[in-house]
């Protein structure tokens, strides 16, 4: 998946050059909200996101553990003060509605039918892009974006439970990643 990601343009640092990063023992994880244009530009092209009501947020995990680790079961879920919000599979977006814009003028009916829009969020860049890996083994990078509907709110987190030891089975504390640098 980075390789594809080089060839289109698109890279993702090391987990320890980003501001908002954790360690949850050998695990390290960085998390990086896209909003502007400039950010969103890179990795989505013409598309931001944001202005269909989608936070797309960069997860990056390293695993400098002798450890598999198994992430089939992982939970990732946007949390602000009051609220929290599940990560939207990215199959999902492209049946999203997007907020529609009031009409402020005269409404005109065409004589004849026009063609449906192509709805902005099945870009393919939003699949290939999306977070799938199910295992991390040991010495390996692994990242993607998880998507929220939702815009950024100050003081908010991203909260990743079920990440598991591929022998033992035994899941590892739960890591949360603040967004804002302080």
């Amino acid at each position: 998946m980075a390789a594809a990601w080089a060839q289109e343009g698109f890279k993702h640092g090391a987990v320890a050059s980003y501001p908002s990063h954790q360690n949850l023992g050998k695990l390290k994880i960085a998390a990086v909200k896209y909003e502007s244009d400039e950010e969103t530009r890179p990795a989505f092209g013409k598309l931001n996101p944001n202005e269909h009501g989608f936070l797309p947020v960069l997860l990056i995990f390293e695993n400098t553990s002798d450890q598999t680790l198994l992430l089939d079961r992982m939970r990732v879920t946007y949390q602000y003060p009051g609220a929290e919000v599940r990560a939207t599979p990215p199959g999902d977006l492209a049946y999203s509605q997007s907020p529609k814009k009031p009409r402020t003028g005269p409404e005109y009916r065409a004589p004849f039918p026009l063609p449906k829009k192509k709805n902005p969020m099945a870009a393919v860049e939003l699949q290939t892009r999306a977070f799938g890996a199910k295992t991390l083994l040991k010495g390996e990078t692994a990242s993607g974006f998880f998507y929220f509907e939702t815009r950024h709110y100050r003081r908010a987190v991203i909260y990743i439970t079920g990440i598991r030891e591929a022998i033992t089975g035994k899941e590892l504390f739960y890591a949360e990643v603040p967004l804002d640098t302080p």
